[in-house]
């Protein structure tokens, strides 16, 4: 029987009454059991309180999360946020050393959304806080519309560069996305390698040069209707095959 990889899912602190929560969305968690056959974990964002080399030693994989907050633009010198920018400094400050740190391990990991931009800026990247205000990009935020169908339906081609990582797994030259983003890479970090572009040149995927394991992050949900979509389906995928490669080594200490 194959194993089945642990794979730790990152969580966001959310307010329910009186109380702090740890959550993470369903359909991360089930993309995780059903599309890279892995077994999902949340992962609490508690910060200085986290464990990060004790946590990572049971850990096959790593999937960090997309997010209605954003990264703290401090942590990559960037101005101020605008007031009522929704921020979550508790995982801001678990998911950017987790990161490094499983880099670092040789542990596979994915970024989605917000953990593209986590990854960017762990790695020392920065990020353009609204896009749509640059004079440069198309606004790629989800349209204002109450059906998640439509939010999360294609918006967008993205064109996959030759020699990465996502042409090696298997994806053609062109998909289509979804785009539910207001933020995205400004300045890419050192060591990490483009892997798609929207038309109007803002950078929708990128891998870890020289990593020891599957190292990618995407701009946009591959998680949504990943058994349905071929190219997403691709990706979780092949993050669940390195996921199950590393527990194989695990078993085998």
């Amino acid at each position: 029987m194959a194993i089945k990889p642990l794979v730790g899912v990152s969580a966001c602190v959310k307010e329910i009454g009186l109380y702090a929560w740890h959550a993470s969305g369903s359909k991360y968690l089930e993309a995780v059991c059903t599309a890279a056959q892995g077994l999902p974990v949340i992962l609490p964002a508690l910060g200085e309180l986290s464990d990060t080399d004790g946590l990572l030693e049971h850990l096959d994989g790593l999937l960090f999360t997309g997010s209605p907050s954003n990264v703290e633009p401090f942590h990559y010198q960037g101005p101020a946020s605008q007031p009522g920018t929704v921020h979550d400094p508790l995982r801001d400050h678990t998911t950017l050393p987790l990161l490094r740190a499983a880099v670092a391990a040789g542990i596979p990991v994915l970024g989605i959304c917000r953990g593209f931009q986590e990854m960017n800026v762990a790695f020392g990247g920065s990020l353009h806080q609204k896009v749509r205000e640059t004079g440069s990009y198309m606004d790629h935020r989800e349209p204002a519309h109450p059906s998640l169908e439509v939010q999360y339906a294609a918006a967008h081609d993205v064109d996959v560069q030759p020699g990465g990582v996502l042409q090696a797994i298997g994806l053609p030259q062109v998909i289509q996305v979804n785009s539910l983003h207001h933020q995205g890479v400004d300045r890419l970090a050192p060591g990490l390698r483009v892997e798609a572009l929207a038309g109007d040149g803002l950078v929708e995927a990128a891998s870890i040069e020289g990593s020891k394991a599957f190292a990618l992050g995407v701009q946009w949900h591959p998680e949504w209707q990943v058994l349905s979509n071929p190219p997403y389906l691709r990706i979780f995928q092949a993050f669940g095959d390195a996921c199950r490669l590393r527990a194989e080594q695990r078993s085998a200490r």
